[in-house]
């Protein structure tokens, strides 16, 4: 049990067996069977990030959660804006960063991350939305070895953003943005149509390009839809 009196240190990782209607984007909801996936949550202090540039960590910790699952997963991995995971048009994970803000930088973070590992069956509404590894690999994934390597690789690029160093994490982000590029069909305002992302905002909202320019959105404010 964490005590309530004292902080955390900076890096601490809380994982949870079971998690039912844990919470993602939009309200979103999350069911992870018992013991067969990873729900956990690490505690970060990412002081040195003004607000305005918040989704820079978002970005980081997409980035090594990608990193690695490339491990395990060559083609087919991708992160759907802002950052679901996604394989082959099947949500694999979502991850959730809650920040708390004070005097216009961010005092902490909690990132969440779910990711569908060891389970075989879904609920029926999901069976062609979600994916599991064991689904794609047919075969078990030891759940404390791939969390070691998530929390490594997190750990990589969360240093790459303190140190401010050269590494162009957007370029990273986008090279592996589902639908980055594509023309895709979207939603927005009860419209629907036909665009391409063509990059992230610095405030971490999502450029589309159709009509002629590109138009930004936030969460909420755009849907994607199936092209299948």
């Amino acid at each position: 049990m964490v005590s309530k009196s004292e902080p955390l240190a900076e890096g601490t990782v809380i994982m949870a067996d079971d998690q039912f209607a844990g919470r993602g984007q939009q309200e979103n909801t999350w069911h992870s069977q018992s013991g067969l996936n990873l729900t956990f949550s690490i505690y970060l202090r990412p002081h040195f990030l003004p607000v305005e540039h918040q989704f820079k960590l978002n970005m980081a910790v997409s980035i090594g959660v990608i990193t690695a699952l490339k491990d395990y997963l060559n083609a087919g991995l991708k992160i759907k804006w802002p950052n679901d995971l996604y394989y082959n048009n099947r949500k694999l994970g979502g991850i959730l960063i809650e920040n708390t803000i004070s005097s216009g930088s961010i005092k902490s973070s909690i990132i969440g991350i779910g990711l569908n590992v060891n389970q075989l069956d879904f609920e029926s509404h999901l069976e062609n939305k979600a994916c599991s590894l064991i689904q794609i690999l047919h075969k078990q994934v030891d759940l404390i070895a791939l969390l070691g390597k998530i929390c490594h690789c997190i750990e990589v690029e969360y240093l790459n953003l303190r140190a401010a160093k050269p590494k162009d994490q957007q370029s990273l982000y986008l090279e592996n943005l589902y639908q980055f590029g594509e023309i895709s069909s979207y939603k927005s305002k009860n419209t629907m149509f036909e665009g391409r992302i063509s990059g992230v905002s610095e405030e971490g909202k999502l450029l589309v390009f159709h009509q002629g320019k590109a138009h930004s959105y936030g969460l909420k404010e755009i849907e994607f839809l199936d092209n299948n």
